[in-house]
Protein backbone atom coordinates (compact mmCIF):
# COMPACT_ATOMS: atom_id res chain seq x y z
CA UNK A 1 0.00 0.00 0.00
CA UNK A 2 1.38 3.40 -0.98
CA UNK A 3 1.27 5.91 1.83
CA UNK A 4 -0.30 9.20 0.82
CA UNK A 5 0.17 12.19 3.07
CA UNK A 6 -2.96 14.27 3.66
CA UNK A 7 -2.72 17.92 2.67
CA UNK A 8 -4.02 20.86 4.66
CA UNK A 9 -7.51 20.67 3.12
CA UNK A 10 -7.86 16.99 3.93
CA UNK A 11 -6.74 17.61 7.49
CA UNK A 12 -9.38 20.33 7.83
CA UNK A 13 -12.27 18.39 6.31
CA UNK A 14 -11.58 14.66 6.72
CA UNK A 15 -13.35 12.63 9.37
CA UNK A 16 -10.89 11.65 12.09
CA UNK A 17 -10.69 7.94 12.84
CA UNK A 18 -8.44 7.18 15.83
CA UNK A 19 -6.05 4.25 15.30
CA UNK A 20 -3.74 4.19 18.32
CA UNK A 21 -2.24 6.27 21.06
CA UNK A 22 1.39 7.18 20.37
CA UNK A 23 3.43 6.01 23.35
CA UNK A 24 6.61 7.73 24.42
CA UNK A 25 5.36 11.23 23.61
CA UNK A 26 5.75 13.87 26.32
CA UNK A 27 2.11 14.88 25.80
CA UNK A 28 -0.91 12.83 24.76
CA UNK A 29 -0.90 12.12 21.02
CA UNK A 30 -2.93 9.84 18.75
CA UNK A 31 -2.26 8.31 15.36
CA UNK A 32 -5.40 8.90 13.29
CA UNK A 33 -6.63 8.35 9.75
CA UNK A 34 -8.50 11.13 7.95
CA UNK A 35 -9.22 9.02 4.84
CA UNK A 36 -10.27 5.79 6.59
CA UNK A 37 -8.18 3.68 4.19
CA UNK A 38 -4.81 3.71 5.97
CA UNK A 39 -3.25 6.22 3.60
CA UNK A 40 -4.29 9.48 5.24
CA UNK A 41 -2.37 9.25 8.49
CA UNK A 42 -1.97 12.18 10.86
CA UNK A 43 -1.00 12.92 14.45
CA UNK A 44 -3.61 14.50 16.72
CA UNK A 45 -2.47 16.23 19.92
CA UNK A 46 -5.36 17.35 22.14
CA UNK A 47 -4.91 20.54 24.12
CA UNK A 48 -6.36 18.73 27.13
CA UNK A 49 -3.39 16.35 27.06
CA UNK A 50 -0.72 19.05 27.23
CA UNK A 51 1.51 19.25 30.27
CA UNK A 52 1.85 22.91 31.36
CA UNK A 53 5.27 24.50 30.80
CA UNK A 54 6.37 27.16 33.27
CA UNK A 55 8.12 29.25 30.62
CA UNK A 56 5.32 29.01 28.02
CA UNK A 57 2.32 30.15 30.07
CA UNK A 58 0.41 31.80 27.21
CA UNK A 59 -1.84 29.94 24.78
CA UNK A 60 -1.49 26.25 23.99
CA UNK A 61 1.19 24.08 22.43
CA UNK A 62 -1.30 23.10 19.72
CA UNK A 63 -1.62 26.73 18.66
CA UNK A 64 2.17 27.07 18.49
CA UNK A 65 2.31 23.98 16.26
CA UNK A 66 -0.10 25.69 13.88
CA UNK A 67 1.79 28.99 14.06
CA UNK A 68 5.10 27.27 13.22
CA UNK A 69 3.47 25.65 10.19
CA UNK A 70 2.12 29.02 9.01
CA UNK A 71 5.57 30.61 9.29
CA UNK A 72 7.17 27.74 7.35
CA UNK A 73 4.46 27.80 4.67
CA UNK A 74 4.38 31.58 4.30
CA UNK A 75 8.13 31.94 3.89
CA UNK A 76 8.21 29.10 1.39
CA UNK A 77 10.32 26.68 3.41
CA UNK A 78 7.76 23.85 3.36
CA UNK A 79 9.61 22.06 6.15
CA UNK A 80 6.84 21.77 8.75
CA UNK A 81 4.20 19.18 7.78
CA UNK A 82 0.69 20.56 7.21
CA UNK A 83 -0.85 21.36 10.60
CA UNK A 84 -4.37 22.52 11.44
CA UNK A 85 -6.47 23.09 14.54
CA UNK A 86 -9.68 21.12 14.96
CA UNK A 87 -11.65 18.86 17.28
CA UNK A 88 -10.51 15.27 17.65
CA UNK A 89 -10.08 12.59 20.31
CA UNK A 90 -10.10 14.41 23.63
CA UNK A 91 -11.40 17.73 22.32
CA UNK A 92 -9.70 20.57 20.36
CA UNK A 93 -6.05 20.19 19.39
CA UNK A 94 -3.52 20.15 16.55
CA UNK A 95 -3.70 17.73 13.63
CA UNK A 96 -0.48 17.24 11.66
CA UNK A 97 0.33 15.07 8.68
CA UNK A 98 2.16 11.91 9.80
CA UNK A 99 5.63 11.38 8.32
CA UNK A 100 6.32 7.67 7.86
CA UNK A 101 3.92 4.78 8.31
CA UNK A 102 2.67 2.66 11.17
CA UNK A 103 5.35 -0.02 10.81
CA UNK A 104 8.35 2.02 9.64
CA UNK A 105 8.49 5.62 10.89
CA UNK A 106 10.63 7.97 8.83
CA UNK A 107 14.29 7.90 9.91
CA UNK A 108 15.90 10.84 11.67
CA UNK A 109 18.03 13.05 9.43
CA UNK A 110 20.37 13.86 12.33
CA UNK A 111 22.33 11.15 14.17
CA UNK A 112 24.13 10.66 17.48
CA UNK A 113 27.40 8.71 17.27
CA UNK A 114 30.87 8.19 18.71
CA UNK A 115 33.21 10.78 17.21
CA UNK A 116 35.34 8.44 15.09
CA UNK A 117 32.21 7.02 13.46
CA UNK A 118 31.03 10.29 11.93
CA UNK A 119 31.11 10.09 8.10
CA UNK A 120 33.62 12.36 6.37
CA UNK A 121 30.88 14.21 4.48
CA UNK A 122 28.91 15.03 7.66
CA UNK A 123 29.08 17.98 10.01
CA UNK A 124 29.32 17.34 13.76
CA UNK A 125 29.12 19.05 17.12
CA UNK A 126 30.71 17.47 20.21
CA UNK A 127 28.13 17.29 22.98
CA UNK A 128 29.55 14.93 25.60
CA UNK A 129 30.89 11.47 26.37
CA UNK A 130 29.41 7.99 26.33
CA UNK A 131 29.67 5.45 29.16
CA UNK A 132 33.20 4.52 28.06
CA UNK A 133 34.49 8.10 27.96
CA UNK A 134 34.46 8.41 24.14
CA UNK A 135 33.40 11.71 22.62
CA UNK A 136 29.86 11.65 21.26
CA UNK A 137 28.64 14.03 18.59
CA UNK A 138 25.44 15.04 16.94
CA UNK A 139 26.12 14.87 13.23
CA UNK A 140 24.25 15.35 10.00
CA UNK A 141 24.82 15.72 6.30
CA UNK A 142 26.06 19.06 4.96
CA UNK A 143 22.61 19.35 3.43
CA UNK A 144 21.13 22.65 2.19
CA UNK A 145 17.70 21.50 3.39
CA UNK A 146 19.00 21.10 6.94
CA UNK A 147 20.67 24.49 6.64
CA UNK A 148 17.32 25.96 5.61
CA UNK A 149 15.78 24.39 8.71
CA UNK A 150 18.46 26.05 10.83
CA UNK A 151 17.33 29.41 9.39
CA UNK A 152 13.66 28.63 9.95
CA UNK A 153 14.37 27.54 13.53
CA UNK A 154 16.18 30.82 14.17
CA UNK A 155 13.09 32.70 13.01
CA UNK A 156 10.82 30.45 15.09
CA UNK A 157 13.09 30.68 18.13
CA UNK A 158 12.82 26.90 18.42
CA UNK A 159 13.91 25.72 21.84
CA UNK A 160 13.69 21.96 21.31
CA UNK A 161 15.14 20.96 17.93
CA UNK A 162 16.28 17.47 18.84
CA UNK A 163 17.73 15.00 16.33
CA UNK A 164 14.52 12.97 16.53
CA UNK A 165 12.47 16.01 15.54
CA UNK A 166 14.09 16.14 12.09
CA UNK A 167 12.83 13.37 9.81
CA UNK A 168 13.81 12.35 6.29
CA UNK A 169 11.62 10.89 3.56
CA UNK A 170 11.63 10.58 -0.22
CA UNK A 171 10.00 14.02 -0.32
CA UNK A 172 12.72 15.73 1.74
CA UNK A 173 13.29 16.95 5.29
CA UNK A 174 10.45 17.38 7.78
CA UNK A 175 10.53 19.33 11.05
CA UNK A 176 8.09 17.97 13.64
CA UNK A 177 7.30 18.81 17.28
CA UNK A 178 7.46 22.59 16.91
CA UNK A 179 5.27 23.50 19.88
CA UNK A 180 8.08 24.81 22.10
CA UNK A 181 8.88 27.81 19.95
CA UNK A 182 7.94 31.44 19.24
CA UNK A 183 8.73 32.71 22.75
CA UNK A 184 9.43 36.41 23.24
CA UNK A 185 12.79 35.71 24.93
CA UNK A 186 15.80 34.24 23.05
CA UNK A 187 15.54 30.46 23.53
CA UNK A 188 17.13 28.93 20.43
CA UNK A 189 18.18 25.40 21.38
CA UNK A 190 19.03 23.08 18.52
CA UNK A 191 21.34 20.37 17.19
CA UNK A 192 21.83 22.39 13.98
CA UNK A 193 24.63 24.76 15.02
CA UNK A 194 27.13 23.66 12.37
CA UNK A 195 26.66 26.81 10.27
CA UNK A 196 26.83 29.32 13.14
CA UNK A 197 28.39 32.60 11.99
CA UNK A 198 28.29 31.68 8.30
CA UNK A 199 26.41 33.83 5.76
CA UNK A 200 22.77 32.96 5.23
CA UNK A 201 22.16 31.15 1.93
CA UNK A 202 20.59 33.49 -0.60
CA UNK A 203 17.45 31.34 -1.04
CA UNK A 204 16.80 31.47 2.70
CA UNK A 205 17.41 35.21 2.83
CA UNK A 206 14.70 35.57 0.18
CA UNK A 207 12.36 33.39 2.27
CA UNK A 208 12.98 35.64 5.27
CA UNK A 209 12.18 38.67 3.09
CA UNK A 210 8.94 37.00 1.98
CA UNK A 211 8.03 36.28 5.59
CA UNK A 212 8.91 39.83 6.69
CA UNK A 213 6.67 41.28 3.99
CA UNK A 214 3.82 38.95 4.98
CA UNK A 215 4.13 39.99 8.63
CA UNK A 216 3.46 43.57 7.58
CA UNK A 217 0.08 42.60 6.09
CA UNK A 218 -3.16 41.77 7.86
CA UNK A 219 -3.66 38.21 6.57
CA UNK A 220 -0.82 36.45 8.36
CA UNK A 221 -0.88 38.79 11.34
CA UNK A 222 -4.61 38.20 11.80
CA UNK A 223 -4.24 34.42 11.84
CA UNK A 224 -1.18 34.52 14.08
CA UNK A 225 -3.19 36.80 16.36
CA UNK A 226 -5.52 33.88 17.10
CA UNK A 227 -2.54 31.68 18.01
CA UNK A 228 0.05 33.88 19.71
CA UNK A 229 0.20 36.96 21.91
CA UNK A 230 0.88 40.40 20.45
CA UNK A 231 4.39 40.49 22.02
CA UNK A 232 5.16 37.05 20.53
CA UNK A 233 4.20 38.22 17.05
CA UNK A 234 6.30 41.36 17.50
CA UNK A 235 9.26 39.21 18.65
CA UNK A 236 8.89 37.00 15.57
CA UNK A 237 9.01 40.07 13.34
CA UNK A 238 12.05 41.40 15.21
CA UNK A 239 13.91 38.08 14.82
CA UNK A 240 13.22 37.96 11.09
CA UNK A 241 14.40 41.54 10.59
CA UNK A 242 17.49 40.92 12.75
CA UNK A 243 18.44 37.87 10.69
CA UNK A 244 18.12 39.88 7.50
CA UNK A 245 20.12 42.76 8.95
CA UNK A 246 23.06 40.64 10.16
CA UNK A 247 22.96 38.19 7.24
CA UNK A 248 24.49 35.25 9.13
CA UNK A 249 23.38 32.17 11.01
CA UNK A 250 23.10 32.93 14.73
CA UNK A 251 25.60 31.51 17.22
CA UNK A 252 24.92 30.22 20.73
CA UNK A 253 24.67 32.92 23.40
CA UNK A 254 25.36 32.99 27.11
CA UNK A 255 22.51 32.49 29.53
CA UNK A 256 20.67 29.72 27.71
CA UNK A 257 21.78 26.12 26.99
CA UNK A 258 22.36 25.88 23.22
CA UNK A 259 21.60 22.15 22.91
CA UNK A 260 18.42 20.27 23.83
CA UNK A 261 18.91 17.39 26.24
CA UNK A 262 18.88 14.64 25.45
CA UNK A 263 19.96 15.75 21.95
CA UNK A 264 18.32 12.69 20.38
Amino acid sequence: MTLGRPDEHELETGDIRPLARITGASNIAFLVDVRHDGTGLAVFKPEAGERPLWDFPDGTLARRERAAYLVSRTGGWGLVPPTVLRDGPGGPGSLQTWIGDRTAPAPAAVDLDVLDEVPDDHLGIVVGEDEGGADVVVHHRDDPRLRSLAVLDAALNSSDRKAGHVLASDEGIHAIDNAVSLHVDPKLRTVLWAWAGQPLPEPDARKLETLAAALERDGLRDELGTLLTVPEIAALEDRVNALLACGVHPAPTDGWPPLPWPPA
